[in-house]
């Protein structure tokens, strides 16, 4: 059985590196989910081969503070082609607290203030969030720590294919580059998310 999370992992087989922060982790995601849902859901399939609705990437957030919204599914909105926020079918959003656990409050606010936002233009609006959440106690922080500080000739011959392959010796090379969370970070992370409102699943018994 097909996941979204397939297409992340194809990427980064592709790639021998992976930034989870980059548009390109959130685009896979995003795709993924679609995917899946043009593939389960008969009447959201028919509505987008019939051009009804349409999909943007990286659309400019309603809840503003210059963000995006990594996919949105709606009807366009007359003749400027935009989305009609009005007419929203899905919304995306992939967020990420792998180090700096402290940060997991401004990714809560960000994915609070945006149900807000849309569900005022149309409450019937589905908001998916997914969330990554770091499980380990230290983390080697190579899109941060140590790409930024390399040549990409030099990072591209002597760390890229060192990575996801075991490389211990990277630990000692780059010690600067090495993150540290606390043991309990993680479920409070979890924790925090999980006060976000969420809407039961639908009723799949029920005859029209």
């Amino acid at each position: 059985m097909s996941t979204p999370f397939d297409d992340v992992i194809d990427e980064i087989k592709r790639r021998g590196f992976h930034n989870h922060r980059l548009e390109d982790h959130s685009g896979a995601m995003s795709r993924g989910i679609l995917r899946d849902l043009r593939a389960m859901c008969e009447p959201f399939e028919l509505d987008f081969t019939g051009g009804y609705i349409r999909e943007w990437l990286d659309f400019p957030s309603p809840a503003g503070r210059a963000r995006k919204l990594d996919l949105v599914v709606a009807e366009p909105a007359g003749e400027t082609g935009e989305p009609d926020l009005t007419r929203l079918r899905l919304c995306v959003e992939n967020k990420s607290v792998v180090t700096a656990h402290r940060n997991r409050t401004n990714r809560y606010d960000d994915l609070s203030d945006l149900v807000g936002v849309l569900h005022r233009n149309n409450p019937d609006a589905i908001l998916v969030a997914t969330v990554l959440v770091g499980l380990a106690e230290y983390v080697l922080n190579v899109p941060d720590r140590v790409r930024p500080f390399l040549p990409p000739e030099t990072f591209n011959r002597e760390v890229l294919p060192r990575l996801s392959n075991g490389d211990a010796g990277l630990w000692d090379e780059f010690p600067n580059a090495v993150s540290r969370n606390r043991p309990g970070d993680p479920e409070r992370t979890v924790k925090k998310f999980r006060e976000l409102p969420t809407r039961p699943p639908g009723r799949t018994d029920l005859v029209a």
